[in-house]
């Protein structure tokens, strides 16, 4: 029997940005100024990222996978090279370390959290490792002391997707340079957005320079110092580069975005208390843990795992949300059963089973600051009667 249910007249998305009458004067601002490219409102995003997040410099470009890409050429990754990381992340993580021509390690996650497993990460160290990105995953943390401990005993050097990071504390302290690097995503579903965007943060001073250069073109000087009141239009190239370079239409959003950025977190961990307690009743699914290390969780996103007591597939439910106007998505499919990765290397299909049996189940539900509480409650009724439907409802709690 139905429980009176009465689906919404609009569609409620996955995710949508907080895009606030400020951010667009602030755009309006950048056309009429004349410099949309990068200039002055990038070096000042730059500057308050840096602040922000306390570490010495923060490289702006124009998506995290940039900075992941020129991040491996500048830490010297070269062909025949291995790389540490989880299966448990956007491809882009995965994608630079092919394109470097370096070979990725895969090491399984915790089911409860999805973190990466470092319990299991000494095991994977061989002659060629040179290094370990951890992901820090849906605004929690990866936990990083052991991390650091292996890399440490065996000279290897940590870089840190930071993407769903903004804002996220691991023992007090900002995530995204416990080593060498760290990334940063903007893209329109993360905690603040500029559009598209990323940044690169570390406290080497050699490393910055160099990856200054390898953003844009291969100079030292950028557009703004060369173009401005008092800059010289001269360049000189000091080593081969990419065109990865930050807009300022892109920093007149980020700039009061990253303002924001608290009061952004605030509202998305009411909201994932809320459902924490309203799922807390529907023993069929399975919410993601809190790490039990110190740690400030920022709620990036708000995952669920699909138990077999449910009587529907992850895909059957998201299908059937989506008829109930509640969009979803997946974060992720683990990245070494995508095709290209499960022929290149056969052999970690069936190695990493945790990641493998989270891949099939989990799946993300609306978490965003302009969501009410009533749009909360509006989902997991919308879960319940999926639920009802299929007949799984009313399994034993979980304990």
């Amino acid at each position: 029997m139905r429980t009176g249910f009465a689906k919404r007249g609009d569609f409620l998305p996955f995710s949508r940005p907080t895009i606030r009458q400020l951010e667009i004067d602030e755009v309006v601002d950048t056309l009429r100024s004349g410099w949309i490219t990068t200039g002055p409102k990038a070096e000042r995003f730059e500057k308050d990222f840096a602040a922000y997040t306390g570490f010495p410099h923060a490289l702006a470009l124009s998506s995290a996978t940039a900075g992941q890409h020129i991040g491996l050429i500048a830490l010297g990754v070269k062909p025949g090279d291995e790389v540490i990381t989880t299966p448990m992340t956007w491809a882009s993580t995965v994608n630079m370390i092919e394109v470097a021509r370096a070979t990725p390690v895969f090491v399984d996650i915790h089911r409860a959290t999805l973190q990466i497993d470092e319990s299991r990460l000494e095991a994977a160290v061989t002659p060629r490792t040179v290094g370990i990105i951890p992901v820090h995953y849906a605004g929690a943390p990866a936990d990083m002391d052991p991390i650091l401990d292996v890399a440490r005993r065996h000279g290897l050097w940590v870089f840190e997707d930071a993407a769903h990071g903004v804002g996220c504390r691991y023992k007090g302290t900002h995530v995204g340079c416990y080593d060498r690097l760290g990334v940063f995503s903007f893209h329109p579903i993360k905690n603040m957005t500029t559009a598209e965007g990323g940044v690169l943060v570390t406290q080497d001073d050699e490393l910055a320079r160099t990856l200054r250069a390898l953003r844009f073109h291969g100079l030292e000087k950028q557009a703004w110092n060369r173009y401005a009141e008092g800059g010289s239009p001269q360049v000189e190239i000091v080593l081969p580069g990419f065109k990865y370079n930050f807009m300022d239409m892109q920093a007149a959003l980020g700039i009061h975005q990253l303002a924001s950025v608290g009061e952004f977190n605030a509202r998305r961990r009411e909201l994932s208390s809320l459902y924490d307690k309203l799922l807390a009743e529907v023993p069929e699914i399975e919410p993601l843990a809190i790490p039990r290390y110190d740690h400030f969780h920022t709620r990036h996103l708000y995952v669920i795992k699909v138990l077999e007591s449910a009587g529907v597939t992850r895909d059957r439910l998201i299908a059937e949300l989506k008829v109930r106007n509640v969009g979803t998505g997946i974060h992720f499919r683990a990245v070494h059963t995508q095709p290209y990765y499960a022929a290149r290397y056969p052999h970690w299909v069936g190695a990493l089973p945790v990641a493998e049996w989270v891949s099939e189940r989990l799946c993300s539900i609306p978490l965003f600051p302009l969501m009410s509480e009533d749009d909360v409650r509006y989902v997991v009724a919308a879960i319940k009667d999926v639920l009802v439907s299929a007949g799984g409802a009313g399994a034993p709690a979980r304990k």
